[in-house]
């Protein structure tokens, strides 16, 4: 029985949680006067809230994170029985389903070998950031330090990750920051800094290595970059950027870092975002899909080579990574990211997001064909973004004011959308989309609509 069917009373659950909990990029004066949201079940691509009410999520979970969408009892049950047979022990010790779900993992991945654990996107970001800069002072006495990451993607919320984050209001009361990393231009085409050319893509790669002249080739260890743009306004590269970029960092020996935390486990309708674009990367980290949000679970994944840099001196004690993640021990995100991984392959959803995607596409697309406010259209698989506008021939951003309305009216017809917001100065103007993959036509018919009454509204002011 959902929800939607039951009479409970969640009253005092709600008073709680006004009195108490802290929620995520919430300012809290509101809840003085309204009531903080509750989710209390989730089956499928839906969910249901404290009072009752029944939303299509399009954003799996908020944050792009419930790949395989709610109520699977297979992942509950594995988590469950993995949890009574041995829940836990520092990951300086092994256990059963991490290495058979890092087994499974590296099969899906190839020319990587090895798979780090450890419990957030944030996390499993800063791991790879240590390995660079031991890397640095064990091979190159330091010197090769230097991260690059790129204007409009988004790294974590630590601070050294916010360091690595190409968005400025997320930065904003934050700093000072870890020194050592430097950004580069961002790869948007509809933003071109260009203006109109037919090799945006070479050119926007070119300028990455601008900048490590600048800063010289000899100072720069690594560069992360997500495979697709994703809170920065679901940017797809340019045709040959990255070919042009890992012809780069293989130019002047950097490593090339791809941040699978949003694309990864499927989303983009390959087991990971940069499998489109016939790269080899040496780190690949990855969290929110890896166990569609039943555990708590990240992965930096290295090639062997970048693996063999901490047992090349057996003799050093200080050459090995010395680094720890406490809850990467736990052996319930291993148990239920092999579980998910199983279901994503069982019901070939891999085939799903690809055709859906395309179908989604299609229509959003449409929705630009009727709608002057909608400036662009993009996505891979089942992640696709609207840049709304005031007028297209100038492309001015609209205000981020009127993207939050649009979201705000999705939600009162039962459909949950998300948008770019207080992350890029002038530039929060996206609706974004990520529903589960299990999604079906009727699913995204639903979400399609429910956009083109808003944008309807919002446009007649």
């Amino acid at each position: 029985m959902t929800l939607s069917e039951q009479t409970n009373d969640f009253s005092e659950v709600i008073e709680n949680d006004r009195a108490h909990v802290w929620h995520h990029l919430s300012q809290h004066k509101k809840y003085e006067t309204v009531d903080p949201m509750i989710m209390i079940e989730g089956k499928g691509i839906h969910v249901w809230d404290a009072k009752g009410n029944k939303y299509l999520d399009a954003v799996s979970g908020g944050v792009w994170t419930v790949n395989v969408g709610y109520g699977r009892e297979t992942i509950a049950n594995a988590v469950r029985d993995q949890l009574v047979k041995m829940n836990y022990f520092a990951q300086s010790a092994g256990s059963i389903p991490g290495s058979q779900f890092s087994k499974k993992l590296i099969e899906k991945m190839p020319g990587m070998s090895r798979v780090y654990f450890s419990n957030s996107g944030s996390e499993a970001n800063e791991k790879a950031y240590k390995i660079v800069r031991q890397i640095a002072h064990n091979k190159y006495g330091g010197k090769k330090h230097k991260i690059l990451y790129r204007d409009r993607d988004y790294h974590g919320t630590t601070i050294t990750a916010l360091s690595s984050s190409g968005q400025a209001q997320r930065k904003d009361q934050y700093g000072p920051f870890t020194p050592g990393f430097v950004e580069v231009p961002h790869c948007c085409e509809y933003r071109s800094q260009y203006g109109e050319c037919d090799d945006y893509g070479i050119k926007a790669a070119l300028a990455i290595e601008e900048v490590i002249l600048r800063e010289g080739p000899d100072t720069v260890g690594a560069i992360v970059l997500e495979p697709v743009t994703a809170g920065g306004g679901v940017i797809t590269p340019p045709e040959g950027y990255w070919q042009k970029v890992q012809e780069i960092c293989k130019k002047y020996d950097i490593l090339l870092h791809i941040d699978e935390v949003v694309c990864g486990l499927g989303r983009t309708g390959k087991w990971f975002g940069y499998q489109h674009y016939d790269i080899k990367p040496d780190i690949v980290t990855m969290a929110k899909g890896v166990a569609s949000g039943y555990a708590a679970i990240s992965c930096t994944v290295t090639t062997e080579a970048v693996f063999n840099e901490f047992k090349n001196n057996p003799s050093d004690p200080m050459s090995y990574f010395r680094d720890i993640s406490t809850f990467g021990g736990c052996a319930a995100g291993p148990a239920a990211a092999l579980e998910n991984m199983r279901i994503i392959e069982e019901e070939n959803l891999l085939d799903n997001v690809t055709r859906m995607g395309a179908y989604l596409m299609d229509r959003l697309h449409g929705l630009k064909d009727k709608h002057q406010i909608v400036g662009d259209v993009r996505g891979k698989g089942l992640f696709c973004g609207l840049e709304l506008v005031v007028d297209r021939k100038t492309k001015q951003p609209v205000d981020e004011s009127v993207a939050q309305a649009v979201v705000a009216d999705c939600f009162a017809q039962g459909v949950i959308i998300g948008a770019t917001n207080r992350s890029l100065h002038g530039h929060n103007n996206t609706l974004c989309l990520s529903p589960a993959l299990i999604c079906t036509k009727a699913n995204l018919d639903e979400i399609v609509g429910a956009i083109d009454k808003a944008l309807t509204k919002v446009t007649a002011g």
